[in-house]
């Protein structure tokens, strides 16, 4: 199941462009009630080919979107943390190549992560990087930083700073921070080499198909021009966790 489905992309895309639902109708020329029933979960391939070019989306992936479901390739050095937050999950990333084990972000509750990780890898990790600050991305870290664990990241008491442009040696990995803020200001993507094909963690400034939600339309636009930044200079097949 996609982080979120068509009603949110359409919510953050409302918001991000500071539109009323009956502004975006208008401007698309279709009805108000067109608009309202898509909100509601009723998809329409023609509603959103209208709204998406009023909203700067793809016509031809909007309409597309409730069926989309990007295929996920299995990487043995990687395993996804699937973790509750509230009612809601949140993932962590932990990356083992020749030994080393590497953990990012640090999920809701320190209990959770801490069983997972240590069912997952059999152990602790040996470094830490969180992508951002917000509480469902950091609830361990606490725990990790008195394990004398190395956390890295931007911004956040008690952690080794990192910024854009930084790069950490891991065995034979090579971790490198990118600037994706928008979601989350500041808030770092991490460009993994060594592994058997390039990835980059993204935390949520990147959802398939949708973007992490953005507090008003002048952080969408910066957040939506930091991804395009960033991903425009991946190399082809490039993994996004």
């Amino acid at each position: 199941m996609l982080e979120d489905d068509f009603t949110w992309v359409l919510k953050k895309a409302l918001a991000g462009n500071g539109l009323a639902p009956s502004d975006a109708a208008a401007r698309a020329g279709i009805a108000e009630g067109e608009v309202m029933a898509f909100l509601r979960g009723s998809f329409s391939a023609d509603t959103a080919r209208a709204l998406a070019p009023v909203l700067g989306l793809s016509p031809k992936a909007f309409a597309a979107h409730s069926v989309y479901q990007p295929h996920a390739p299995e990487i043995a050095q990687i395993q996804r943390i699937d973790l509750p937050f509230g009612g809601e999950r949140v993932n962590a990333w932990l990356v083992s190549q020749a030994g080393m084990v590497v953990l990012f972000d640090a999920g809701f509750d320190t209990s959770d992560l801490l069983v997972e990780v240590r069912a997952a890898a059999g152990r602790l990790p040996d470094r830490v990087f969180i992508t951002h600050a917000h509480r469902d991305h950091i609830g361990a870290l606490e725990a990790l930083i008195q394990a004398d664990i190395p956390v890295h990241a931007a911004g956040i008491p008690g952690t080794i700073p990192m910024a854009p442009g930084d790069a950490v040696i891991c065995g034979g990995l090579a971790i490198r921070a990118c600037d994706l803020s928008g979601h989350a200001t500041p808030a770092l993507g991490f460009h993994i080499d060594g592994l058997e094909m390039p990835v980059l963690v993204s935390g949520d400034a990147l959802f398939a198909g949708s973007i992490g939600g953005c507090a008003s339309p002048e952080i969408y636009r910066h957040a939506l021009g930091r991804l395009r930044a960033v991903l425009s200079g991946l190399p082809d097949g490039t993994i996004v966790l």
